[in-house]
C-alpha cells in the first residue's frame, strides 16, 4: 500500500504537465480549433478570407534618393511581378517569380531573381516586413505600406 502513494503522486504530476487537447468544433458555419480554453481560428486567415490578389503600390524610403516607387502584383496562381523605380535616378528594376504563404496564412514571401521580401497581407494593403519578419514600426512605418489599387 505504501508503494501506491508515490506512484499516484507521480501519475497526478504527469497528468498536470500534459498539454490541453486541441479539438475542432463548428461554430456557425466556421470550423475553429480549440486548444484548452484558447480559440484558434484556422479558417479566417488573410489567405482565405481576404481578396488579396491585385496590384499594390507605395513609395518606400531610400538611403540615397527621395524614395523607391514600387508596384507589386499578386496573382491568384501565386505568382508576382514587382517594379521598383528609384526616384530622381534613372534606375528601374523589374522582377517576377512565385510567392508562398507562410503557415499562419497572413504573410507572403516573394522570391524572384532580384526579389526576396516578406509582406504581411492586410485588408487592401501589404505591410513590408523587416529582416526578422516583423512589421516595421517607428516614424517611417507608414512609408512601408503598399495600398491596393481599386
Amino acid at each position: 500500500m505504501n508503494n501506491l502513494i508515490p506512484v499516484a503522486i507521480f501519475c497526478l504530476g504527469m497528468a498536470a504537465c500534459t498539454q490541453p487537447k486541441t479539438t475542432d468544433k463548428t461554430v456557425g458555419d466556421t470550423t475553429v480549433a480549440f486548444h484548452g480554453t484558447d480559440i484558434i481560428d484556422t479558417i479566417h486567415t488573410s489567405q482565405s478570407a481576404l481578396d488579396w490578389a491585385g496590384t499594390y503600390e507605395g513609395t518606400i524610403p531610400c538611403a540615397d534618393c527621395p524614395g523607391i516607387k514600387t508596384v507589386i502584383v499578386l496573382n491568384d496562381d501565386e505568382t508576382f511581378q514587382i517594379t521598383s523605380e528609384y526616384l530622381d535616378r534613372d534606375l528601374k528594376v523589374e522582377d517576377s517569380g512565385k510567392f508562398m504563404w507562410h503557415d499562419n496564412g497572413s504573410v507572403v514571401h516573394l522570391k524572384g531573381k532580384e526579389t526576396d521580401i516578406k509582406l504581411k497581407v492586410g485588408e487592401n494593403q501589404l505591410f513590408h516586413l523587416d529582416q526578422e519578419g516583423n512589421v516595421i514600426t517607428g516614424q517611417l512605418a507608414e512609408n512601408y505600406i503598399y495600398k491596393k489599387r481599386m
